[in-house]
């Protein structure tokens, strides 16, 4: 058995961060059980097959220890809460936006990054919000995953089905951001594990800040070496960023006049480096609105509707990677699981050979435009990747910096 909690100088027993993390990895050594403190109890009774003991005082420790036949085990709680679901926006009340929805959707089906760049007041935040809505609810392994973490920062309340949405403030630190300290705890990036990471206005923040994103963006782990230990976090997000075109927000807009300086401008884009932007899947323009479409009373598809096409997209992807260890959904497919599982029709190349040439993409372009295509074939129930899968999936490719806020009335 182990012994886990704070002891206070009166002998009174306080609860203390990750004893859901701890009660796991027990039971993973092959420990019959644990002692906690009582206020410790709702978190270690989510995990199974583990004998828990919970007690308010020193005193109670040594009578059960003394005998064992005085206390009994208290019941194993259920692993997934049925939590109310959180207030979020509906797609159903989003105006217009078809193209962006679209995407959205199919971000969403195989969890790929997304940056929306459009001029303020768009719709970019609200479209962001509204994706919680649209994404399959957790499973049961991926419950415990993103709950370990929370119970680790002190900030599990309950384990519950949605996904986590963490959007943070552009005036974070990177160790906010990745996680560290003298004592290392998770940052934003892990604790949206499993869920979604909102960067708004990714302009501002710090450059140094986020490039750090890169490798767990790559690894779905974050590594944070200190002199006295070296631990690695989860970190498998969904990164969904939004920005303007330029400073004022309005630069080649149909519409409004932009007050930038070309100078100003490229200062301002100077921010986000190419590396990071290869590393998001698709890049979006979010145009502005029209009157008519603000006011028109067409019925917009429901959250509900899209979830479900989501779900099911999902679920292929958990059957195609059943056996393999460590990828989930199309975004995480190495090289070789490309080669294995994405079949593109003989049309499907050549278009796809024709876009690499024509806008010099690179080698991880590549490899992401298939993912892409891989996810819009799945929302399609296509095993083969067709020519139209790979055209949409290239479009969400083709747009350079240098012709961003480029708008159609």
């Amino acid at each position: 058995y182990i012994m886990m909690g704070e002891l206070g100088l009166d002998g009174k027993l306080y609860p203390i961060k990750g004893v859901l993390a701890m009660a796991m990895q027990a039971k993973a050594d092959g420990y019959l059980g644990i002692l906690i403190p009582n206020e410790n109890a709702a978190e270690a009774a989510l995990v199974d097959d583990m004998e828990i003991f919970c007690f308010e005082h020193l005193n109670e420790v040594v009578d059960f220890i003394a005998d064992p036949n005085t206390k009994s085990p208290i019941k194993r709680t259920r692993l997934v809460q049925d939590n109310e679901p959180k207030s979020v926006t509906d797609f159903s009340d989003v105006k217009g936006q078809e193209n962006v929805k679209r995407a959205l959707e199919i971000a969403s089906a195989g969890s790929h990054n997304i940056i929306m760049i459009g001029p303020p007041g768009a719709g970019k935040t609200m479209l962001a919000k509204s994706i919680v809505s649209i994404l399959p609810p957790l499973n049961q392994m991926e419950a415990l995953e993103t709950s370990k973490i929370y119970s680790i920062t002190g900030k599990l309340d309950a384990v519950n089905k949605s996904r986590p949405f963490r959007h943070p403030h552009h005036s974070l630190s990177a160790i906010a951001l990745i996680g560290g300290g003298s004592h290392p705890q998770p940052g934003e990036i892990s604790l949206a594990h499993n869920g979604v990471l909102f960067l708004d206005e990714l302009p501002e923040f710090n450059r140094s800040v986020i490039e750090v994103l890169r490798q767990p963006m790559e690894e779905g782990i974050v590594c944070i070496a200190r002199a006295k230990m070296s631990v690695t976090f989860p970190a498998r997000f969904m990164l969904m960023a939004a920005m303007n075109p330029c400073p004022c927000g309005y630069y080649n807009h149909p519409k409004k006049e932009c007050h930038c300086s070309p100078a100003l401008i490229q200062k301002y884009m100077h921010k986000i480096s190419g590396p990071l932007l290869d590393r998001i899947d698709m890049h979006i323009e979010v145009v502005p609105v029209l009157y008519n479409e603000l006011r028109a009373s067409k019925q917009e598809e429901s959250s509900a509707t899209i979830a479900s096409r989501v779900k099911n997209a999902r679920e292929i992807q958990a059957h195609r990677f059943k056996n393999e260890i460590g990828t989930y959904t199309n975004a995480q497919m190495n090289s070789s699981q490309l080669k294995k599982y994405c079949n593109i029709t003989s049309e499907g190349e050549a278009i796809l050979k024709m876009a690499m040439e024509k806008f010099q993409l690179s080698a991880r372009a590549f490899d992401r435009i298939i993912k892409v295509s891989r996810s819009i074939a799945d929302l399609d129930n296509s095993q083969t990747i067709q020519i139209n899968h790979i055209s949409e999936a290239i479009q969400y490719r083709s747009l350079d910096k240098s012709n961003w806020g480029q708008y159609k009335n």
